[in-house]
């Protein structure tokens, strides 16, 4: 879910557009790109894997102008890539999306916050607890990150989309029809489970180096 037109208050915006800075800003501290300029391969796949999300973003269900339903995929491309490199990508992604006329530049902020930020942080939340708590095994590895995460990171970024709207929507309509709209939310999180959870298996069957966020060694070394 994200914004296309402005309905939510200024504060708001100004809050949300701090906080994506920020938390972009601590991202590009870790300095991803050097892991892109060593490894050639890692940009080819992760421009790729951008390119693709951007033209999916365009398939997209809007009941009214100022709110959109579509998949994110930053689960996944924060489990393949790690957070540095997936919230740039999402960056990317949401600007592109402005230049092409979907979305307005007073939101970059906020629909980077509810696309790109919280599902980062709750897959993010997903994967250590399976990482220090849960067996080392494959299947939970697959299992909880590449389905119940990506899941409930989607389910977590159209809920902060509702929330922002209730906590600051400038009319009653808007509130209204986004307390509706939370209404569909769980529709989303199959398909987005589906889809990570694929093409996580894909990747672990075939390519598992490529997945940042795997332990090679713990899950298929010691097996």
């Amino acid at each position: 879910m994200s914004f296309s037109e402005a309905v939510l208050d200024f504060w708001v915006v100004l809050l949300c557009a701090l906080g994506s800075a920020v938390t972009l800003g601590l991202a590009l501290w870790q300095r991803p790109w050097r892991a892109l300029l060593a490894d050639t391969a890692l940009q080819h796949r992760w421009l790729a894997a951008t390119v693709a999300i951007l033209l999916m973003w365009q398939l997209r269900a809007q009941a009214v102008d100022w709110l959109v339903l579509h998949l994110t995929f930053t689960a996944l491309m924060t489990l393949v890539f790690k957070v540095p490199l997936a919230l740039l990508s999402n960056t990317l992604v949401n600007v592109a999306m402005v230049l092409v006329g979907r979305n307005e530049w007073s939101l970059l902020g906020v629909n980077i916050l509810v696309t790109g930020i919280v599902p980062a942080l709750v897959i993010v939340l997903v994967w250590r607890l399976v990482d220090r708590r849960l067996p080392d095994n494959l299947m939970v590895f697959l299992f909880i990150c590449g389905f119940f995460g990506s899941a409930l990171a989607t389910l977590a970024g159209g809920f902060a989309a509702v929330g922002l709207v209730l906590l600051g929507g400038v009319d009653r309509e808007a509130v209204y029809l986004a307390q509706e709209y939370a209404r569909f939310l769980p529709l989303l999180m199959p398909s987005e489970a589906f889809i990570t959870g694929m093409l996580m298996s894909i990747l672990l069957v075939y390519h598992p180096g490529w997945v940042a966020t795997l332990n090679g060694h713990r899950y298929i070394d010691t097996k």
